[in-house]
């Protein structure tokens, strides 16, 4: 077996899917850089912009793990196998819960899994992660990481009795996992893992623990190593398949002939300043007779606590494309994405948010979706 270079790879089209994280390593910023993931209708939205042919593959992956969240992930998997049926589907995961899950996201379109191995000894985890939630609960350490070293072996198992294809990710943490990498490797060729994919740690701003830079000679050479019990490559990717950061195109949602209007949620008319479900009025903007995108008028929204609210506005904005608000809840964002109508959640000024969605200028810096 030899190693491999990455590079050749055509780069596959990274979702962002999963909220809910089930894991946090000792070297991430205790607050993050936060990251929208995206609701199912969005996902085949964001592939609608890039239409991706025959052989495209997809990986739906944070900012979260996406076996966390597994009705929005399936949800996720039918909507563009359905749409697109030559593109491959995988997923990055931890692999908590993933032997028991596999079937039903085989059955729902996916074809491989990039499985997040750091370590295959629980004392390396337990070095490596501040915390791991294998369930509702965050557990003590050590037992936390028996449970996930045995839910990553029960997972890989799984993966090769269907079928699904198994790519082992492994951060390379110096001085702390570097000299366990050929064993990681070892223990995944016996489960019968397609290929091993090392990525070099990176320090992330803010956080509280930094470690020295992977050297790459050094890297090349641990690949090797590690090839000689799979085929084993090192990655693009500047982190490893749970904490990459995420790349989706960079697309919004676009006014059509049936919703050329775009509804805000503004206090005072010059600002995105009004979380979703506060808004008692929307600004309706659009484009006039001679194309001039402008305010056109003010509607109501539904009364708080009404039955069927969120139906009940998308039926009065039903000839909007999207709504710009401070935030939204996950729910109203789920019923009207499947009504049609994208909730983009800002706090920049109106006018320069309107005219980027309208085809105009760059968007400012505090935009979230």
């Amino acid at each position: 077996m030899t190693a491999q270079n990455s590079s050749a790879a055509k780069p596959a089209i990274l979702l962002p899917i999963a909220p809910k994280a089930v894991a946090r390593t000792r070297f991430a910023p205790l607050q993050p850089q936060p990251v929208q993931a995206l609701l199912p209708a969005e996902a085949v939205r964001e592939l609608d912009a890039v239409k991706p042919g025959g052989g495209s593959s997809v990986v739906l992956q944070g900012p979260g793990d996406p076996l966390a969240t597994m009705d929005s992930t399936v949800q996720t998997l039918c909507g563009i196998a359905a749409r697109y049926p030559g593109v491959r589907l995988s997923l990055a995961t931890l692999g908590i819960g993933g032997a028991a899950q596999l079937p039903v996201l085989k059955a729902a379109g996916l074809s491989g899994i990039l499985l997040q191995v750091n370590a295959v000894d629980p004392a390396i985890l337990e070095k490596i992660y501040a915390w791991i939630r294998p369930g509702l609960k965050t557990l003590a350490l050590p037992e936390a990481a028996r449970i996930l070293a045995a839910a990553q072996r029960e997972t890989a198992i799984a993966a090769r009795e269907l079928g699904v294809a198994l790519t082992v990710v492994t951060t390379v943490y110096p001085n702390h996992n570097d000299d366990h990498l050929e064993e990681i490797a070892r223990n995944m060729a016996a489960l019968q893992a397609d290929r091993m994919v090392l990525t070099p740690y990176r320090a992330e701003i803010g956080a509280d623990i930094v470690l020295p830079d992977v050297d790459p000679a050094w890297l090349a050479e641990a690949c090797r190593n590690c090839a000689r019990h799979l085929p084993a490559e090192v990655a693009r990717m500047a982190k490893g398949c749970m904490e990459q950061p995420l790349e989706v195109p960079a697309t919004l949602p676009k006014p059509t002939a049936d919703r050329p209007h775009a509804a805000v949620a503004s206090s005072n008319g010059i600002d995105i300043d009004l979380h979703l479900g506060q808004t008692t009025r929307f600004l309706i903007y659009g484009p006039r007779e001679d194309g001039l995108v402008c305010l056109r008028e003010t509607r109501s929204a539904p009364e708080t606590g009404v039955e069927g609210r969120w139906r009940r506005l998308a039926e009065t904005l039903g000839d909007c494309f999207a709504i710009l608000a401070a935030n939204a809840g996950e729910t109203p964002r789920q019923e009207l994405a499947r009504a049609g109508i994208a909730v983009i959640r800002t706090e920049d000024n109106i006018e320069g948010t309107v005219d980027v969605l309208y085809g105009g200028g760059k968007k400012g810096k505090k935009g979230r979706s």
